[in-house]
């Protein structure tokens, strides 16, 4: 199975009042391991950056106006996704903006049915907790002190930190570890079985004070015992 867990940095929250894509990040999981392939693209919004927005992923402008527009780029995008699953944190805001730009180029759009959300996954997990990217990184001491600011391929990176442990990847399952590899050494032609070593059952004598007191027990506490009948006492 093939997997994009992918993060947007954006001008604002609105595509359809014109706030723009301004960086993609993408990582690429096989069967939930990550395979070192990865998209990463700047993108010149051809309009300013609002400080609101600047303040989260440090973009400004001046240093997106050389980067190529999103129409250069979508292509490429579509290409390195391909029908792989898509996985996002809060994935709507991501899904709408990267839908709302190939929408208005006439591209092919991603479907929700694809879409993994890891924000939803995080909440059905730790009902009542704080589920943010940062917060869950703390939960799985997954190390983000590198992360000062958003940033797109950054927070990608992470996030399939994040994905691989909500699905379990790092903790052990009751068949995992050693327990696991008993399971396998079992299974292997009994060399388990035969390299157990059995004892002879041993006999313990009761002494005669010890008979008498289970007798008075048996007379006094258990009626008509079939211990105490004849040639069974």
């Amino acid at each position: 199975m093939r997997e994009i867990v992918f993060d947007t940095e954006t001008t604002g929250f609105d595509v359809e009042n014109g706030d723009r894509l301004v960086e993609i990040g993408a990582i690429e999981l096989v069967n939930h391991v990550p395979t070192g392939r990865t998209f990463h693209q700047y993108i010149n919004p051809e309009r300013e950056v609002p400080e609101e927005a600047f303040k989260v992923h440090g973009l400004s402008y001046e240093f997106l106006k050389d980067y190529p527009t999103f129409d250069k780029v979508a292509d490429q995008w579509l290409e390195f996704v391909g029908d792989a699953v898509l996985v996002a944190h809060n994935a709507s805001f991501d899904f709408k903006f990267m839908n709302g730009q190939l929408k208005e180029l006439g591209k092919p759009l991603h479907e929700w049915k694809n879409v993994i959300d890891t924000l939803e996954m995080a909440r059905n997990m730790f009902p009542g907790s704080r589920c943010s990217l940062d917060a869950l990184c703390k939960r799985f001491e997954i190390d983000n002190s590198h992360r000062t600011k958003h940033g797109a391929l950054l927070d990608a990176e992470l996030l399939a930190d994040v994905y691989l442990e909500l699905l379990g990847g790092r903790e052990p399952t009751l068949l995992g570890g050693e327990q696991k590899a008993v399971f396998q050494q079992d299974n292997g032609a009994g060399a388990a079985a035969e390299n157990r070593k059995y004892r002879e059952p041993r006999n313990f004598q009761l002494s005669a004070a010890e008979e008498e007191a289970h007798r008075q027990f048996l007379e006094k506490e258990i009626k008509d015992a079939i211990w105490l009948k004849e040639g069974q006492a």
